[in-house]
């Protein structure tokens, strides 16, 4: 019974109603005109529905009346790109005059078989109604008065939700859009994520350049090294802001371009924010790293910039080691310091696995871990 209330109290009846009337009033004109064919109007759709706009505008009336509660119902407001859409087109405008008829009549001839039933339960003749013309007038009728509002009801809410599952049948997404849908979803899937590494990357570096430093003043207990160390957390602090901001910006604006996010040749912020936080950089640079290309140079700074968060966070204020090369179209990265006391799993840690993965993504490779009593991040990256 609550399911019952809840249809016939729901808008979304009333308005696949309200599409189902709407075609048959075209019809009802063209039926007061010429009566004598009939057949006119469905034979017009056909040439109707191969219009590529007429598919779009029946994409928007389905979406809005047979499923205005559904923010995704899977009815199609593109215009239709190929011969199959058009025929589904005119197969959804056929079958739509079609239930719509059906809806037309059973409206008329419903309620007024209910009215004829109690006129003949009320004792009256029976008025030429078909099926009803006659019943001879007896008060039982009026137990079966409630019967054709009934199936009236029935019928509205059948054919209402018969007519939506055919929408999204016929006007649904063609295999071309659900492919585009489907590209489109996974390039936001991996813009999160990239965008995810670039958070971790550049604020995981801030933090952990901060901590060191502030460990490191409070330690020292001279004031001299304790302003450096403050100039080096602000420095990396704005420059943390910075990236924040930018990507802050790629998240409002979906086409703003990357061209702005730091490369190798911003690299120098690096080794100096490595060099404040007490490390000991020996940097080498060869190759023509300012000819780069630009994906390539700013995954590789991130990189490095992971390598050296890497090192301050888990061995501290120790002797490292960069090299970046770029020869014979591969760019080179290689990271060296001390091992510390512990010396970490292989493969363990989101931000050497985030190193290898902007290696894949690129088509290089990349590894971490012991090697020759150091601990090594070596990526090779194709740089042509």
């Amino acid at each position: 019974m609550a399911r019952f209330l809840r249809l016939l109290l729901s808008g979304t009846t009333y308005t696949r109603l309200l599409h189902l009337w709407v075609p048959m009033l075209v019809v009802s004109v063209w039926l007061f005109v010429v009566p004598s064919a009939p057949w006119v109007p469905a034979l017009l759709l056909v040439p109707l529905g191969l219009v590529p706009a007429v598919r779009r505008g029946e994409g928007v009336q389905a979406r809005l009346l047979l499923t205005p509660a559904e923010p995704d119902p899977g009815i199609s407001e593109a215009p239709a790109a190929t011969w199959r859409d058009r025929l589904r087109t005119v197969l959804w405008l056929e079958l739509r005059m079609l239930l719509g008829g059906a809806t037309v009549f059973a409206s008329v001839w419903l309620p007024v078989s209910c009215f004829e039933l109690a006129r003949c339960a009320w004792g009256a003749a029976p008025a030429g109604i078909p099926l009803l013309d006659r019943l001879p007038p007896h008060p039982a009728w009026a137990l079966l008065a409630p019967l054709p509002l009934l199936a009236l009801y029935g019928v509205v809410v059948g054919l209402g939700a018969l007519l939506t599952a055919a929408a999204r049948r016929l006007l649904g997404p063609s295999a071309a859009e659900r492919l585009a849908a489907l590209e489109e979803r996974t390039e936001q899937l991996l813009e999160r994520t990239r965008i995810a590494r670039e958070l971790h990357d550049s604020i995981g570096h801030a933090l952990t350049v901060a901590v060191v430093q502030a460990g490191a003043a409070r330690a020292a207990g001279d004031p001299e090294f304790t302003a450096r160390a403050l100039a080096a957390v602000e420095e990396t602090g704005r420059a943390a802001l910075e990236d924040l901001e930018r990507v802050l910006g790629v998240l409002r604006e979906a086409e703003r371009p990357v061209s702005a996010r730091p490369t190798l040749a911003d690299a120098g912020r690096l080794l100096e924010s490595a060099r404040l936080s007490g490390a000991k950089v020996d940097a080498e640079v060869t190759g023509a790293v300012e000819a780069v290309p630009g994906p390539v140079s700013r995954e590789g700074y991130r990189i490095l910039q992971e390598a050296l968060t890497n090192v301050l966070r888990h061995a501290g204020a120790v002797p490292v080691r960069v090299r970046v090369a770029v020869t014979g179209g591969t760019l080179t990265l290689e990271v060296r310091n001390p091992l510390p006391g512990a010396v970490p799993g292989p493969g363990r840690g989101s931000g050497l696995r985030g190193i290898r993965e902007r290696a894949a993504l690129l088509g290089g490779t990349a590894r971490t871990g012991p090697d020759e009593g150091d601990w090594q991040v070596r990526a090779e990256l194709p740089a042509c």
